[in-house]
C-alpha cells in the first residue's frame, strides 16, 4: 500500500513538474513575438504556442486551416510558402522561407522542422513565423544607401556605374548605342560659397529631382557629387533622345528656381554627352569624355551642350601630359625669366622690365606661355610657379640696381590664384626687405579676372599694396567686359593698352578714336599708360602724338634672357651718365 501510495506521489510529482516546465514553455513562447503551430503526423494533433494573433486574425484548430494563411500573405510568396509548410513532402527536415502578409504590415521568415522516424515517415513537425520587419527596414536602408543619393534620391555614382556597365554588355550583343549625359550647375561654387552651403544643398536636391523626373524605363540618372549628374539612355530616340532631354532641361533653366528660405534664383546648365560605342567601350570610359566635353562646353561660355569628338580627347590628354611635365618641372626648377623692357615714349629712356616665365621641356623645347600658364592655374601649380617668379625676379632686380646705379620698375604679373592667396602681401613684402628692394620700383601687373570673384576683398588687398608703396597696372585693358566701370574704384597706378588695339592702330580708325579715347580718358584720371605690342615706328609715332606715357614692344625690345637684358641695363646707364655729365659742363 506504501509503495502504491510513492508511485502516485511520484507520478503527481512528475505531472506537476511537466505542467510547470509546459508553463514556462509557454511563457517564453507567448513573450517572444514568434508564432509557433506543433503538429503530430500519427495523431493528427495540431497545437498553437506563442503570440499568433501578432501574425494572423484567425484561428486555426485543425490541419486544414493551415491554407487560411496563404489568403493572409502577399500573392506572390503563396507557392513558395505553401511548399515550406508541406516540406514533408521534399523528404527534407528544415527550411526558411521568408514572406509578407498581404496589408503590408509585416515581414516573417516562415521556419519548418520535420521529425522522421527509421522509415522517414514524418512524425511531427513545428512551424514558426518570427517577425522580421525591423531587420528588414534595417537593410532596406542599408540597401537605400548602397544604391541612392540621400540628398537627391538619384542613383548613387556607384549603383549607376553598374547599371551603366551592365547596359554595355547588353548593348555588345544588341548593337545598340548608350548615350552618356554629365550634367554641371554653371557657377554653382559662387552660388554655395556666396550664399551658403544650405541654399546649395537646396539647389542640388532640386535640380535632382527635376532630373529624376526624366526616368524612365531606358534612361537613367544619378546625382555624382556636388552639382554633377549623370544621365544614361539606352538606344536614344524619340522622347528619351539626347537632344530632347537637353531641350526639356533648358526650358526648365528659364524659369527660376523657389528656394526653402523664399529667395529665387535663376541657373544654367552645361551639359557634355559621350555616345557608346564611339567614345568608350566601358562605362567609366564613357563617363569620363562626357565630362571632357562637359568641360569644353563650360569653356565656350557655359549654358550649352558638347558633344564628344576626338579632338577634344586628344586636347585633354596633351593637357593631362603637359600637368603632369608641369609638376615635375616645378620640382626640378626647370624654368626661366625672360624680361622685356619697357621705353618711356618721350625721352626714350627704359622705364623698367617686365618679368616674363618661360618653360624649357625635358627635351628641350620651349613650351610657349599661352599653353602652360592656363593648366597651371588649373591644377593650382601656378601658385608655386609665381613664387619662385616672384623670387627670381627681385633677386635678380635687386643685384642690377646695386651693381649699376639705374632707376627703374619691376613689373611682375600675378595670377588671379595667387592674388589671392591669404599670405601673398606679406610672402611679397618679406622678399623686398629680404633683397632690400623699395617697394616703389615694384609693379603688380593684374588682369580683369581677378576682380569678377569678390570685387571688394580684391581691392582692400590693392589698397594694401598701395599703401605699402607697392605700384599696381592693370593688364591688357579694353579687353573686358567690364573695365570702364572698375576704374573709378580701383587703386591703381597704371594702365596697358593691350597689343590687340595697337595691332591695327595705325590702319583702321574706329581703332585711332577708341586708343586716343582711352589714353586721354586715364590721362584725365592721372593714371600712367603703357602701349603694348609696339613693333613699327608708325604705331610708335602715333602713340607720341596722342601723349601715351610708355611703350613695350618688339620694335625697342623682344623678351630677353638676364644676360641680354644686362647689356641694355648697361647702355641705358651709361646713356644716363653721359645726360648728366652733358648737363655738368
Amino acid at each position: 500500500m506504501d509503495e502504491l501510495h510513492y508511485q502516485i506521489d511520484l507520478l503527481s510529482a512528475m505531472n506537476e513538474k511537466l505542467g510547470s516546465n509546459e508553463k514556462m514553455y509557454r511563457a517564453i513562447c507567448d513573450t517572444s513575438m514568434n508564432a509557433f503551430l506543433y503538429y503530430n503526423f500519427e495523431e493528427d494533433r495540431l497545437e498553437l504556442l506563442g503570440n499568433w494573433e501578432h501574425f494572423f486574425d484567425m484561428k486555426i484548430s485543425e490541419w486544414k486551416d493551415v491554407a487560411k494563411i496563404y489568403d493572409r500573405v502577399e500573392e506572390k510568396y503563396v507557392f513558395p510558402l505553401r511548399d515550406t509548410i508541406f516540406l514533408e513532402k521534399s523528404g527534407k527536415e528544415r527550411r526558411v522561407q521568408e514572406c509578407r502578409s498581404a496589408d503590408q504590415r509585416i515581414w516573417m521568415d516562415c521556419e519548418v522542422t520535420v521529425t522522421y522516424n527509421e522509415d522517414r515517415k514524418p512524425i511531427e513537425k513545428v512551424i514558426r513565423f518570427c517577425d522580421i520587419t525591423k531587420f528588414k527596414r534595417q537593410n532596406d536602408e542599408l540597401s537605400y544607401l548602397a544604391y541612392y543619393d540621400i540628398l537627391t534620391g538619384l542613383y548613387n555614382r556607384n549603383y549607376f556605374v553598374r547599371i551603366l556597365s551592365d547596359w554595355i554588355g547588353k548593348a555588345k550583343q544588341e548593337n545598340a548605342i548608350i548615350s552618356v549625359l554629365f550634367v554641371d550647375i554653371d557657377d554653382f561654387r559662387k552660388i554655395n560659397d556666396g550664399m551658403g552651403m544650405i541654399i546649395g544643398d537646396d539647389l542640388v536636391q532640386q535640380v535632382g529631382q527635376f532630373l529624376g523626373e526624366l526616368r524612365e524605363d531606358k534612361v537613367i540618372v544619378s546625382h555624382f557629387n556636388s552639382d554633377l549628374y549623370c544621365i544614361a539612355i539606352y538606344n536614344p530616340c524619340g522622347t528619351r533622345s539626347v537632344e530632347h532631354i537637353y531641350h526639356t532641361i533648358k526650358e526648365r533653366m528659364k524659369t527660376p528656381f523657389v528656394l526653402a528660405e523664399g529667395g529665387e534664383l535663376n541657373i544654367s546648365i552645361s551639359v557634355g554627352v559621350a555616345e557608346y560605342p564611339e567614345a568608350g567601350s566601358s562605362a567609366i570610359e564613357l563617363i569620363n569624355c562626357a565630362e571632357i566635353v562637359m568641360f569644353k562646353a563650360k569653356n565656350k561660355g557655359k549654358a550649352r551642350i558638347q558633344y564628344f569628338d576626338a579632338p577634344i580627347l586628344n586636347e585633354f590628354l596633351k593637357n593631362v601630359e603637359m600637368e603632369t611635365k608641369l609638376k615635375n618641372a616645378v620640382a626640378g626648377d626647370s624654368f626661366m625669366l625672360f624680361y622685356q623692357p619697357q621705353f618711356d615714349v618721350k625721352s626714350g629712356r627704359m622705364r623698367g622690365v617686365e618679368a616674363l616665365v618661360r618653360w624649357k621641356d625635358e627635351e628641350g623645347h620651349m613650351i610657349s606661355p599661352a599653353e602652360f600658364i592656363p593648366i597651371a592655374e588649373k591644377s593650382g601649380l601656378i601658385v608655386q610657379i609665381g613664387n619662385w617668379v616672384l623670387k627670381k625676379s627681385i633677386s635678380s632686380f635687386a643685384f642690377w640696381r646695386e651693381k649699376y646705379d639705374y632707376d627703374m620698375i619691376l613689373s611682375i604679373n600675378i595670377s588671379a590664384i595667387q592674388y589671392k592667396k591669404q599670405d601673398f602681401v606679406g610672402r611679397l613684402m618679406e622678399l623686398l626687405r629680404e633683397y632690400n628692394v623699395p617697394p616703389s620700383k615694384i609693379e603688380l601687373e593684374i588682369t580683369e579676372s581677378i576682380l569678377i570673384d569678390d570685387f571688394e576683398e580684391i581691392t582692400q588687398k590693392m589698397h594694401a599694396l598701395r599703401e605699402y608703396g607697392i605700384r599696381v597696372s592693370m593688364d591688357d585693358f579694353g579687353t573686358g567686359f567690364s573695365s570702364l566701370s572698375y576704374l573709378k574704384g580701383l587703386p591703381i597706378d597704371t594702365l596697358k593698352i593691350d597689343k590687340s588695339f595697337i595691332d591695327t592702330l595705325t590702319t583702321d580708325e574706329a581703332t585711332k578714336t577708341i586708343t586716343e579715347a582711352m589714353i586721354g580718358m586715364v590721362k584725365k584720371l592721372g593714371l600712367e599708360t603703357v602701349a603694348e605690342g609696339v613693333e613699327t615706328a608708325d604705331q610708335l609715332a602715333y602713340l607720341k602724338s596722342i601723349d601715351c606715357d610708355n611703350i613695350q614692344g618688339f620694335l625697342l625690345g623682344k623678351p630677353m634672357p638676364e644676360k641680354e637684358l644686362i647689356q641694355v641695363i648697361e647702355a641705358q646707364a651709361e646713356m644716363v651718365q653721359k645726360d648728366f655729365e652733358r648737363t655738368m659742363m
